[in-house]
């Protein structure tokens, strides 16, 4: 479902000049939260929030892929900024960062540390003066740590 709500909302958000950091459907007693998370190089505004929740308002009432009743949230990505794709690791390199894996590399699951990008399909982030190369089809989950 969320790959197919990322075919559908994607282009719009692009066109807008944005980027879509993520997209998720979040489930919780309450019903369907479909999360919406944005970015552009001089920062998301409320009313950029506003504008593609209207957009893709829009588009979702036109589309109806949502069969039940579901909240539309749009935000920022905030400061500690979720990294998904190759192209984030490299662009955030220099930055701090927290990278959990599927299964144990080295002995762990969690690296916290310095980015230092991308090579041969392996994030390289440096931990206590150490580097570790995870391969990114084994990363969890994983966000910029500046707080």
């Amino acid at each position: 479902m969320e790959d197919k709500l990322t075919e559908l909302l994607q282009p719009v958000i692009i066109n807008s000049g944005y980027e879509l950091v993520d997209l998720a459907i979040v489930k919780a007693p309450g019903g369907i939260t479909l999360r919406i998370l944005l970015d552009k190089p001089e920062g998301v505004t409320l009313a950029d929030c506003e504008r593609i929740s209207r957009l893709a308002g829009d588009i979702l009432d036109a589309h109806d892929p949502i069969s039940s009743h579901y909240i539309l949230e749009v935000s920022s990505p905030g400061i500690n900024r979720p990294l998904k794709k190759q192209a984030d690791f490299q662009r955030f390199a220099g930055q701090k960062a927290l990278v959990e894996t599927k299964i144990p590399i080295s002995g762990r699951k969690r690296y916290k540390g310095l980015l230092s990008g991308v090579e041969n399909g392996n994030v390289i982030i440096s931990v206590d003066g150490a580097d570790h190369c995870i391969p990114i089809e084994q990363i969890r989950k994983a966000r910029l740590d500046i707080l």
